[in-house]
C-alpha cells in the first residue's frame, strides 16, 4: 500500500516538473519570437497600405516594401477637427505605434456612435486616426486612410487611397475579413477592386459622400456613374456593408473634416 502511494506521489511530481519545464520553454519561445512577430505585423500593415495605394508590386521584397513605405508621412488626425495632433496626445512617441482599433474600446479615447448614425456597424469610433500622406515636390500626391465596418459575417478592415484632390479614389482593399468565399469574399477579387479606381467620393459640392454599390452592375449610361461600383454578385449584405462603411469613414464622423482641410490647404 505504501509503495502504491509512493508511486502515485512520484508520478505527480514528475508531471508537475514536466509541466513547469514545458511552461518555461513555451514562455521563453514566446518572448524570443515576439520581435519577429511584431516585425511581420508591421510589414503586413505596410504591404496592405501600399496595395490600397496601388504601389505594391507583386513579389516585392521586405526591403522594397520598407523603401516604398518610407516615402509616406505617418500622422495622427483628430477626427472631430480634422487637425493633426501630436503622438504624445495619445500616449505614444511614434505614430505607427498608435492602435486606433484598440483605442476604439477605450471610452476615454473613443466616441459612442448612436445607432441611427452607425452606418458602418462599429458602435464606437476612435477620436484619433492614423493617416498616410505622400508628397512630391511639395504637392500632395496620395492620402491613404484606414477604414473598417461590418459586412455580413465579419468586420472588414482595409484602406482607401485617394489622389491629391482628396476626392478621387486611387485604390481600395481589405486585408482582414471573414466574408463568404466566392460571394462576399470577392472583395478580394482584383477585377472588382479595379472598378474603384477613378471613382469620386464627393460631388462638386463636397457635402457628403456619394458612393453607391449597384446591384446588377453599373450601366454605361448610368446617371452619376462616377460614384457607382458594381455590387458583389450574390452578396447583397456584404455589398451594402462596404457601401456603408466607405460612406461612413468619408463622412462627417470620419475623415471628411480632415479631407476638407486637405483640399483647402489648411493642414
Amino acid at each position: 500500500m505504501a509503495k502504491a502511494k509512493e508511486t502515485v506521489s512520484r508520478t505527480l511530481m514528475v508531471a508537475l516538473v514536466l509541466s513547469i519545464a514545458f511552461s518555461v520553454v513555451v514562455s521563453t519561445a514566446a518572448v524570443m519570437l515576439r520581435p519577429a512577430q511584431v516585425k511581420n505585423q508591421n510589414l503586413d500593415i505596410r504591404s496592405n497600405m501600399l496595395a490600397a495605394a496601388g504601389m505594391l508590386e507583386q513579389g516585392a521584397s521586405a526591403d522594397e516594401i520598407e523603401e516604398m513605405f518610407s516615402r509616406f508621412s505617418v500622422r495622427l488626425v483628430d477626427l472631430d477637427t480634422g487637425e493633426y495632433v501630436e503622438p504624445s496626445s495619445v500616449g505614444v512617441e511614434d505614430p505607427m505605434k498608435y492602435d486606433m482599433y484598440k483605442a476604439s474600446s477605450d471610452p476615454e479615447m473613443s466616441t459612442n456612435i448612436l445607432s441611427a448614425a452607425d452606418k458602418a456597424g462599429i458602435k464606437r469610433r476612435p477620436n484619433v486616426a492614423k493617416v498616410f500622406t505622400l508628397e512630391e515636390n511639395g504637392e500632395l500626391v496620395r492620402v491613404v486612410l484606414p477604414i473598417h465596418g461590418y459586412g455580413l459575417w465579419s468586420t472588414l478592415y482595409g484602406f482607401v487611397s485617394l489622389e491629391g484632390d482628396a476626392n478621387t479614389i486611387e485604390g481600395l482593399g481589405f486585408y482582414d475579413h471573414a466574408e463568404t468565399p466566392g460571394l462576399g469574399g470577392e472583395v478580394d477579387n482584383p477585377r472588382w477592386k479595379r472598378q474603384w479606381v477613378g471613382k469620386k467620393v464627393y460631388d462638386d459640392e463636397f457635402e457628403e459622400p456619394q458612393i453607391r454599390l449597384v446591384k446588377g452592375g453599373v450601366s454605361s449610361d448610368a446617371a452619376n456613374k462616377e460614384h457607382k461600383v458594381d455590387a458583389l454578385s450574390g452578396a447583397t449584405l456584404t455589398s451594402r456593408g462596404v457601401e456603408n462603411l466607405v460612406n461612413y469613414w468619408m463622412g462627417d464622423q470620419g475623415f471628411e473634416p480632415y479631407l476638407k482641410k486637405l483640399r483647402e490647404g489648411e493642414v
